[in-house]
């Protein structure tokens, strides 16, 4: 009776342990069904694809020992076994088929498809390789729009850029010119899994932005070249600038003066106007539209002209200094000679720089501005008056000094009278008046 419980006992450790095996071998299958171990035989690519396209899945097979390919969806539902198609989607079509590869097509690729498709290879245990397909939507048609149509000039502006409906979401630049500008962006995600992207740009606008093209350019792996563009309307106040048609040269008394006030602006000027600074314009003037006509100047009418244009951005002005000088007078030729000419120079310097008054041809090529040309002329005829001044009392000096130097040392006396018809020195002073008694009255005269 022990006997038959010990082998009973036996019997049912033996099942118990039966049982435990097939358990975890049953877990090991499971895991590994769940958790397949990529080979290093069996290879296969990801794919990204766009929406509508076709998606090529390869499952290939290094050194295969004849064992079968298959495909599955990723519901793990057969596609293909071997060159045969279980499941009925004609989209799936066989490309190549042999002991090293299975290729099949996928036409007309939609959102649904996306997913993980396992390549496997029957051995022992299986061995399975992944190829993900992600599937691209492009984006719309961006959509570019500004907070207002037109802007003055100094003021902020902000155009926004929309992309709508792109899977994965886009990335949106901006270009102004042909410079690139930094804007903010944000994303949404929709309902069906696509993505919107908004982006804002602001700047303030100078007149040099006018008729510029800012671009929004969309960057998506589905498309190019994907942009939208806006031209900027800049209103500006005038440019303003004065133009003096005649005289071209400096401006002398009893002679005409037209100016031309040119200005640009957006919108254009609706007004021009001629103002004398700090002084009425003369009563003889003559305004024209944008002309200023003045004749038979003289020095009165010295002063600031301003030109003053106006738009509804602004306005501006530009001034004009007018200098009227003396008229010209003909200066006849001198009939003397050259030296009398340096005699009257040296006699009466302010006579010679009233006559040296300048030519008709150089005035010619003088301007308002020429003052200073007039002044180098005066400068020059007081120098070369100085130069002979100077000139002349080096001279005078000279005699002098050598009138000077002849008559040093020239003094008479009166010692030693009668001793100049003497023989000799013995005799002379023998001779002398008075001797040497009268050696203590002699008196020396210098002349």
């Amino acid at each position: 009776m022990k006997q038959v419980s010990n082998m009973a006992n036996t019997s049912n450790g033996s099942l118990a342990t039966l049982l435990i095996l097939f358990t975890i071998s049953a877990a090991i299958h499971k895991g590994a069904a769940q958790f397949p171990v990529q080979s290093q035989n069996l290879i296969a690519d990801n794919i990204s694809v766009v929406e509508g396209e076709t998606a090529t899945i390869s499952c290939r097979v290094k050194n295969n020992d004849d064992s079968v390919i298959q495909l599955l969806n990723p519901n793990r539902q057969t596609i293909y076994f071997k060159d045969v198609r279980p499941l009925k989607d004609a989209r799936f079509q066989l490309v190549n088929f042999s002991d090293n590869e299975l290729r099949v097509s996928l036409s007309n690729v939609s959102l649904s498809d996306e997913g993980r498709y396992v390549c496997q290879l029957y051995t022992d245990p299986p061995q399975e390789a992944y190829a993900d397909i992600t599937v691209l939507i492009p984006p719309g048609n961006p959509i570019i729009e500004s907070r207002e149509d037109i802007v003055s000039e100094g003021n902020e502006t902000e155009i926004t850029c929309t992309s709508m409906g792109s899977k994965p979401a886009a990335t949106i630049r901006w270009m102004k010119g042909d410079k690139e500008l930094q804007g903010k962006s944000k994303v949404e995600t929709t309902y069906d899994r696509m993505f919107t992207v908004t982006s804002w740009l602001r700047f303030t606008v100078t007149r040099a932005d006018d008729g510029v093209p800012v671009v929004c350019i969309v960057d998506h792996p589905a498309v190019k070249d994907f942009q939208a563009q806006k031209y900027l309307e800049v209103q500006y106040k005038p440019e303003v600038k004065i133009v003096v048609e005649f005289p071209s040269g400096p401006i002398r008394e009893g002679e005409n003066l037209e100016l031309t006030c040119q200005a640009k602006g957006k919108p254009e000027p609706q007004q021009v106007n001629w103002v004398r600074v700090e002084d009425d314009v003369p009563s003889h003037a003559v305004i024209t539209g944008s002309d200023l006509f003045i004749e038979n100047l003289n020095k009165s009418y010295n002063g600031t002209y301003r030109c003053v244009a106006s738009n509804s951005v602004g306005e501006a002005y530009d001034d004009y200094i007018l200098f009227v000088r003396d008229a010209l007078t003909t200066t006849p030729k001198p009939t003397t000679t050259t030296t009398t000419t340096t005699i009257s120079a040296t006699t009466s310097p302010p006579d010679i720089i009233q006559d040296a008054a300048p030519s008709t041809e150089a005035a010619a090529h003088d301007s308002q501005a020429g003052t200073e040309a007039q002044r180098s002329l005066d400068h020059a005829v007081i120098g070369g008056v100085v130069a002979v001044v100077v000139f002349a009392m080096l001279c005078l000096l000279i005699v002098l000094g050598r009138y000077f130097a002849r008559h040093k040392g020239t003094y008479f006396t009166h010692e030693a009278k009668g001793a100049d018809d003497a023989a000799d020195a013995d005799t002379a002073i023998i001779n002398a008046e008075g001797g040497h008694n009268n050696s203590d009255e002699k008196k020396e005269y210098y002349i």
